[in-house]
């Protein structure tokens, strides 16, 4: 009977997606003749993973979001640098703080032991690993759309102009979601990725000594002793109460002013204008988050895939074949 359940499933999305462009160039049943034991084999190494390390579900769900924004979902933040190009490992968004190579890696290994060749994009490993991250850590177990390929370039300056930073102010942050085909909803959903993981020091320094207006007082308190004016730049602070569980307290500190980023406050002004209903909205109603946030994870997944015979599927994620 599940087996049945889940072919109607997949018929029926397909059917649905038939109707989206974009979305339509993918297929949420992609491997299941092809290799249908790629999806098991993700998911075993990301729950192995996660019970020895919960936080690696953030930065696994923050490698899927800095891929999708720099030239769309195609893998290109996973590749090292070569005589060639700089990739995107080193630009400003990643450099020193994105983590989980070593994660993808292993997932790579299983999935080609298990599929008896390579057949997994890297690209669709890391949609899978940030949906299975998230579940792991009692989030919403989404359908990931799959099919995509990989890039055979990686760019730094791509990374540093297309992924949003923590100091834009919420103007900035909307224009810079929109122009990847996203919309408000879209922007507070994802932003509500920050119930998961910590942030560094050097990322909210500014926040907490030049925006004490905005700060909860006791909040700055604390996390002035975690990250002083100098110094200390690796420091980590959690960007809401619970870090590795997947819940609404993100945006019930940013309606007490205790947003970690200057970019998390900005979704929560108190003037009732921009996000402000929105994050008052997700912060009482766990149900609708977890279902916008899931739809939102398949709107950015979809973003500008390599499909058919456009780039390749890499045997290594970190180089091309």
């Amino acid at each position: 009977m599940a087996s049945v359940l889940s072919l109607l499933s997949c018929v029926v999305l397909v059917l649905a997606a038939s109707f989206n462009p974009t979305r339509g160039q993918l297929d949420p049943c992609f491997y299941d003749k092809l290799c249908p034991h790629a999806l098991p084999a993700i998911k075993a190494v990301i729950e192995e993973t996660i019970a020895v390390e919960p936080r690696m579900g953030a930065s696994l769900l923050r490698l899927h979001f800095h891929d999708c924004f720099v030239n769309g979902c195609d893998g290109s933040n996973l590749l090292d640098d070569t005589p060639f190009f700089t990739g995107e490992k080193n630009a400003a968004p990643n450099k020193n703080s994105a983590r989980g190579f070593e994660v993808v890696d292993r997932i790579k290994d299983a999935v080609n032991y298990a599929c008896g060749g390579n057949v997994v994009s890297c690209a669709d490993i890391l949609a899978v690993a940030a949906r299975d991250s998230v579940a792991a850590l009692g989030g919403p177990s989404y359908q990931v759309q799959l099919g995509r390929r990989d890039s055979t370039t990686a760019s730094a300056a791509a990374a540093n102009s297309s992924i949003p930073a923590p100091t834009f102010d919420f103007d900035r942050l909307l224009a810079n979601f929109n122009s990847h085909g996203l919309s408000l909803v879209d922007l507070v959903a994802l932003a509500g990725g920050h119930t998961l993981g910590f942030a560094r020091c050097i990322n909210f320094r500014d926040r907490l000594y030049n925006e004490t207006a905005t700060l909860d007082s006791g909040l700055a308190s604390y996390l002035k002793s975690q990250c002083p004016l100098s110094g200390g730049d690796d420091n980590l602070a959690p960007l809401d109460d619970t870090p590795v569980r997947f819940d609404t307290s993100y945006f019930d500190r940013l309606l007490r002013r205790k947003g970690l980023l200057h970019s998390d406050q900005q979704l929560f002004k108190g003037d009732w204008g921009g996000a402000d209903g929105l994050v008052s909205f997700y912060s009482s109603n766990p149900e609708a988050f977890a279902k916008d946030f899931g739809e939102s994870m398949i709107r950015m997944g979809a973003l500008s895939p390599l499909t058919g015979s456009a780039g390749e599927i890499r045997l290594n994620c970190r180089r091309v074949n």
